[in-house]
């Protein structure tokens, strides 16, 4: 008689989940092409973005 265990359920290894693929990386200096400011049409809603004296980033609606 064979006595196999059966591996309990809390010791299984779960599955391996698909990665997430990284968020896309654009340089700012891509992004505004040499301006201080452009607009971001995001659905029907316009934002604006413009890069700060200290050079941040604000963006408002």
């Amino acid at each position: 008689m064979h006595n196999e265990q059966q591996p309990r359920e809390q010791d299984q290894v779960p599955a391996a989940t698909p990665a997430t693929p990284e968020p896309r990386k654009i340089s700012s200096r891509e992004l505004f092409s040499g301006a201080r400011e452009i607009i971001i049409e995001h659905g029907d809603r316009l934002y604006r973005m413009r890069i700060t004296q200290n050079g941040k980033l604000i963006l408002t609606a």
